[in-house]
């Protein structure tokens, strides 16, 4: 049992890693596509930010994932192991074809299709989905909604500047802004690693009550960061370059935004998509140019991603617990 709980946990952090490799581009596209730091300087601060993370911010979303959304009396270890399993998968095939899809959704649709496969419907604790849920369309609004009112805000201040004295400002501004996009990012990202990871341990009863560890804590941010490190190269030009043109001003607007909405939602506890929520702020800054500034169309295949994932990352982890269950 103790050799099995080990493996999960260490296939728990190579998801973690590759959440890390997979959004990098969330957190370093901005700053990449404005040219402020070049592409090894830009994913060394993020995957810093990610790991200081971990010293700043409580669990909730953590306690979110790992016991608001399944039943934990009805599931076991290798339901665990196929909804990370399937999560992993989701995650490699939509890195492959550079879509920026959601490695938390694919996390907590794999984990939901995997205790589907084991226990039928019961399992789904239905009333802690509802944020889920309803986040996948909030949370790229409001980080679109708030990123168009900063970038508008900064238009009308600083119109009479000369755009070169503007720009110089904000390539300075986008480290810090860039900075608290990944304190967010980490948070976010690798508390949901912390609720798998402590979900384990409550149901092979090496855990009584559920309370993320320490050592859970640090490996997870450690895992993410070090995933960062790695940077998702081709989900960086879908993200920096195609959706619309950035400035260092609107790179601000963009990940101030994002840092926004993700730290308000980690301290509410509600588990949103980092990827989801960049999306939204770049095309909230390229709207304030002119609607056609944002590639709507590229913008429409992103949210069919979007739409899919919990989907298909849940009929993947279905698929993995009725594999791994054949090796009991």
């Amino acid at each position: 049992m103790l050799t099995l709980v080990i493996f999960i946990i260490i296939v728990a952090l190579v998801f973690d890693f590759i959440n890390g490799f997979h959004d990098s581009a969330n957190s370093i596209a901005t700053v990449v596509s404005t040219r402020v730091l070049k592409p090894r300087q830009a994913v060394v601060w993020a995957a810093a930010f990610n790991l200081i993370a971990a010293f700043m911010f409580d669990v909730h979303i953590a306690k979110t994932i790992g016991k608001g959304l399944i039943h934990l009396e009805l599931i076991d270890e290798y339901v665990i192991l196929g909804g990370l399993l399937g999560a992993i998968a989701w995650n490699l095939v939509t890195w492959y074809y550079g879509i920026p899809s959601s490695s938390s959704h694919a996390l907590v649709g794999g984990y939901a299709g995997s205790a589907i496969a084991k226990a039928g419907f019961t399992a789904v604790i239905y009333s802690g989905w509802t944020s889920t849920i309803i986040f996948i369309a909030v949370a790229p609004l409001m980080g679109m909604a708030l990123a168009f009112i900063l970038m508008t805000s900064m238009m009308w201040l600083f119109h009479k500047r000369s755009s070169t004295k503007i720009n110089g400002w904000f390539r300075k501004l986008q480290l810090l802004s860039a900075a608290a996009y990944s304190l967010g990012h980490g948070t976010n990202d690798a508390q949901k690693t912390m609720g798998i990871i402590t979900t384990l341990l409550v149901t092979t009863g090496i855990l009584k009550t559920f309370e993320v560890p320490t050592w859970v804590i640090l490996s997870s941010h450690a895992a993410i960061a070090f995933g960062t490190l790695f940077g998702g190269w081709r989900i960086v030009k879908t993200m920096g370059q195609k959706i619309t043109k950035l400035k260092p001003s609107s790179g601000f607007a963009a990940e101030s935004a994002g840092a926004i909405t993700l730290l308000v939602t980690a301290f509410s506890g509600i588990a949103v998509s980092t990827t989801h929520v960049i999306s939204g702020a770049i095309m909230g800054v390229g709207a304030t140019k002119r609607f056609s500034a944002v590639r709507w169309g590229l913008a429409s295949n992103i949210i069919i991603a979007w739409i899919i994932t919990i989907p298909a990352s849940a009929a993947i982890g279905a698929l993995s617990y009725w594999i791994v269950v054949l090796f009991k």
